[in-house]
């Protein structure tokens, strides 16, 4: 499928609603159907990714039910899931996949994760080495390290561990086994990742040691059903962020923005490029700070991002690049070598996508090196199936001299079904 972006020439205008966070949706299915009683979410991301999680737990025998307004779930208590009588498809999901593998550890029945091609190439043993060490089984192809994965549920045992990389997928994967575990188990990392499992267990009722680089959690404990309220994803705002700086004569309200410290990385670059912004509404909702933006057309300077601050924002260095483009100077890139195992490498497909419409992007090993001021023109782009690299490549468009036209755009429905719909509201 091929979309055609006529190069807008228009400024931005209004206020549109974020679609819920992503991780924190994937999360409230998850607790909720191991919990023992009903949770009702409230702004779940309607995306095929979260999509995937529900029905791999109504394979699990868990009742969900969802309407406009809520989703409804059930749930079983962790002993009441049930052997599935078919694979268990994760499509596109990342967290999915790896989240999922910390519940099945610990269950007593045999079960199989499958996915699309994507998933299929993406590393998994940063999560099975872990749970492996609790007692697990689990073995797939090229031993584990990538699906399809096929789990036999298994006894635990807590255990500390040292992840080699700030990830809240192996954390929250390596805490959700946790709970089923014998003992104590705790998740150590270089840096703190996002925090959505740590709050959102507490949410739940169970007790959480946490600190600036490990959580932990006692086996044993028990989730209760509650209500969730989803904020919105701070990562589908950073796109509209970027769009409202960078399109003349601009500004928009972004509604219900999720404000975890652990995912506001953007924020802090926003603030290092100049970029003219303020939040408003500032409140707490289910646990998580939420807020309203405002942001207008700035003169943007160029910056280096790098160290503690790259686990904060590792899936808007994207958008974040396309923002560096139209920069004073230069921007740098670096310490993200986890960009190049998402749903594409996004440190090559990045550069590759953007230098086609006229940007001086230079990969590295590790980022990136990206010169400022330079005009885009239009021309054939592709998605590479990667809704992030697809939403930024769509407003790019909005300040090409001439018409955008982008392969796969479809792959965009993964996380913001509503891209396309929210992008012409704003367009005056």
């Amino acid at each position: 499928m091929t979309k055609v972006l006529e190069s807008q020439k228009v400024s931005l205008k209004g206020e549109i609603a974020i679609p819920g966070d992503k991780s924190i949706s994937h999360r409230a299915v998850m607790f909720g159907s191991i919990a023992e009683g009903k949770t009702t979410v409230h702004n779940f991301l309607e995306g095929e990714d979260c999509l995937s999680t529900i029905e791999c737990f109504r394979a699990m025998g868990v009742e969900i039910n969802r309407t406009e307004e809520v989703v409804e779930i059930n749930g079983r208590g962790f002993n009441g899931l049930k052997e599935p009588s078919q694979l268990l498809d994760v499509g596109n999901s990342g967290t999915t996949t790896r989240l999922i593998l910390g519940l099945l550890a610990g269950t007593d029945f045999h079960s199989c994760l499958i996915g699309d091609d994507s998933i299929a190439k993406r590393p998994m043993a940063r999560v099975t080495v872990p749970l492996r060490l609790m007692g697990a089984k689990i073995d797939g192809r090229e031993n584990g390290q990538y699906t399809p994965l096929a789990v036999r549920g298994h006894a635990l045992k807590g255990i500390t561990y040292e992840s080699p990389v700030a990830s809240a997928q192996i954390k929250s994967a390596i805490l959700l086994a946790g709970i089923n575990a014998e003992g104590k188990t705790t998740v150590k990392e270089p840096h703190k990742s996002r925090d959505h499992t740590e709050r959102m267990l507490g949410a739940f009722g169970v007790e959480v040691e946490s600190d600036e680089t490990s959580a932990s959690v006692e086996g044993g404990q028990t989730l209760k059903g509650t209500t969730v309220n989803v904020p919105g994803d701070i990562s589908s705002a950073a796109f509209f962020l970027v769009a409202g700086a960078i399109v003349p004569n601009s500004r928009i309200r972004l509604q219900n923005v999720g404000l975890n410290p652990t995912r506001t990385g953007i924020v802090d670059v926003l603030d290092m490029m100049n970029v003219k912004y303020k939040i408003e509404a500032e409140r707490v909702e289910s646990g998580e700070p939420v807020g309203d933006f405002v942001v207008e057309t700035s003169d943007i300077k160029g910056t280096e991002i790098s160290g503690d601050l790259i686990p904060r924002l590792i899936d808007e260095i994207p958008i974040i690049a396309l923002l560096a483009t139209q920069a004073e100077g230069e921007t740098i890139i670096k310490d993200a070598a986890e960009l190049r195992v998402k749903e594409t490498d996004r440190i090559s497909t990045v550069a590759t996508e953007l230098n086609k419409l006229g940007a001086d992007i230079t990969p590295t090993e590790d980022g990136m090196i990206i010169k400022g001021g330079t005009p885009l023109h239009g021309g054939n782009i592709d998605s590479h199936g990667d809704h992030r690299i697809g939403m930024m490549l769509a407003v790019a468009s909005l300040i090409t001299s001439s018409k955008v036209e982008l392969e796969r755009p479809e792959a965009i429905s993964v996380s913001y079904p509503t891209f396309f719909e929210h992008l012409a509201k704003l367009s005056r």
